[in-house]
């Protein structure tokens, strides 16, 4: 396992968590208000003048950064699992913002959720593959990526709350995973030269799928709460680019005997994943929109709890 793709996962992953507590901080000094498409723009508009989302947004470039530092010189499969970090990185940063300290049973998710990732990556040992995928290899992984998004989306749709943001936080995991498959094409391509590169798609397709990413990541924070967007965040984003990984860019984990300790590991990394979730929940930071109410009034309440 390369130690420079560690190392630059592991940075990624810091800058992500304290994008997301900062943004979460920013969501919750904003009520929401109605539904729609037009009530949605109207209150990420408001988010922008927040200084603690223009923050959250300079440290996700960062994150970006550090991200294809890793991708660059690492796997799709090994980096993005490595990104499920995040989680504990959000809730050590998370109690600093907000001035709350974790108890027992969030230590405890903190094990589970770092014994499942050493666990699965050390069983998996996943394979550095090819830097580039096969000409033409896009088409049909972008027409079964944009159609599982459409339907997760499709299906959002027609719940709410916990469950909404859940299917939210999966869709926007197979978008970021998407979002770095095509990163890690980009690097593959930069020896090619920068000018000769910004003829090609894959740089612009980066920043769309990254857009749509990030956009769906703020609507699963605006549907609820952590306890319901993370852990489908964290899992569908790591498990969808092993995928990924294997289909584009010829990587392999560990199979036979090896899959029942990767299983182990998936399910320690989901455990912890919810157990640091419903920690957060706790939390007053983790309020969602209909925990906070609506106006001025809600607004007041999140603040005391904190």
């Amino acid at each position: 396992m390369n130690a420079t793709t560690v190392v630059f996962a592991l940075l990624a992953a810091l800058s992500n968590a304290s994008a997301s507590v900062l943004q979460r901080r920013a969501a919750t000094d904003e009520s929401a208000s109605g539904s729609g498409v037009r009530q949605a723009l109207r209150w990420l508009v408001r988010l922008l003048r927040r200084p603690y989302w223009i923050a959250g947004a300079g440290l996700l470039a960062l994150s970006t950064v550090f991200q294809a530092a890793a991708l660059a010189v690492g796997s799709l499969s090994l980096v993005q699992p490595l990104l499920a970090s995040e989680l504990l990185f959000t809730l050590a940063v998370g109690s600093v913002v907000f001035r709350h300290r974790p108890d027992g049973r969030t230590w405890g998710a903190f094990a589970a959720l770092a014994v499942g990732l050493a666990l699965f990556l050390g069983a998996a040992s996943p394979s550095e593959g090819v830097p580039t995928t096969e000409p033409g290899g896009w088409l049909a992984v972008g027409a079964a990526v944009l159609g599982t998004v459409a339907a997760v989306l499709a299906a959002s749709r027609l719940v709410r709350g916990a469950a909404r943001a859940a299917l939210l936080g999966l869709a926007s995991a197979v978008s970021f995973a998407a979002t770095a498959a095509l990163l890690k094409e980009v690097m593959g391509r930069l020896g090619h030269g920068v000018v000769g590169l910004l003829t090609q798609w894959p740089p612009y397709a980066v920043l769309v799928a990254g857009g749509v990413s990030f956009l769906l990541l703020q609507s699963a924070f605006r549907a609820g709460s952590l306890t319901a967007s993370q852990p489908a965040l964290t899992l569908g984003d790591a498990l969808a680019s092993v995928v990924l990984g294997w289909v584009l860019f010829q990587e392999h984990i560990g199979l036979g005997v090896r899959v029942l300790p990767e299983l182990v590991g998936v399910a320690l990394i989901g455990a912890g994943a919810v157990g640091l979730a419903g920690a957060a929940a706790g939390d007053a930071w983790d309020a969602g929109p209909d925990e906070r109410g609506a106006g001025s009034g809600g607004r007041r309440t999140a603040r005391q709890r904190f």
